[in-house]
């Protein structure tokens, strides 16, 4: 819970504010793959190309190719990346409405690791998500993703704020903790009751 009174709050969306799956990416692939479903499974990670695409380092074209030789996708890219889009489930309603509340009080960021692709598509199916934020760090835009601790420094020094003051939800142990590290306040999400519990701790409820 928030240790001192923060200046900023900071979430982030996969997880969050939206929930996701990438089983369905794998659902929407297996058509087209000679691999078994297991095996599917099995071949699909996170991978330095999963990374690199994440910070923008590679192009959408170029991790999608990666992804149609490594599962061996008979398919266009057209459909590997529909089958890319496909991880996004539902709008976490809830918990945007909290952020819509602590806005009144508190500028509210997001920070989210993610791709071009992703971005536009989320950003179109869930509106009122992306408007919930004063500003929204891209991975992909800010050539850093979490859990690095440059991230999370870019971040404090683009809001000219000092790391204590802000407070991060993100729904991964490994961003909360790099997040700590670097000195931000941090809350693990595990459901809309943390953050609404974390916010009301703050003051920002």
């Amino acid at each position: 819970m928030p240790l001192v009174p923060p200046k900023a709050l900071l979430f982030d969306v996969g997880g969050v504010l939206i929930d996701i799956g990438f089983g369905r990416a794998l659902d929407a692939w297996s058509s087209f793959s000679a691999l078994s479903a297991d095996d599917l499974r099995r071949a699909f990670s996170f991978d330095p190309a999963y990374e690199s695409h994440e910070r923008g380092e590679i192009t959408a074209t170029e991790y999608f190719g990666h992804l149609r030789s490594r599962l061996q996708l008979a398919a266009p890219l057209e459909a590997v990346e529909a089958g890319w889009n496909a991880i996004f489930v539902r709008e976490i309603a809830q918990t945007r409405r909290l952020v819509e509340r602590a806005r009144r009080k508190l500028p509210c960021y997001a920070f989210t690791n993610t791709n071009a692709s992703h971005l536009d598509c989320w950003s179109r199916l869930y509106p009122q998500v992306s408007a919930a934020f004063d500003r929204i760090f891209a991975s992909h835009l800010m050539g850093l993703r979490k859990p690095e601790r440059l991230a999370f420094e870019h971040i404090c020094g683009t809001l000219a704020l000092a790391p204590e003051s802000i407070l991060f939800f993100d729904d991964l142990a490994e961003n909360v903790h790099a997040a700590r590290d670097a000195g931000l306040q941090a809350v693990l999400v595990r459901s809309p009751q943390d953050v609404a519990e974390a916010l009301d701790a703050a003051g920002a409820a």
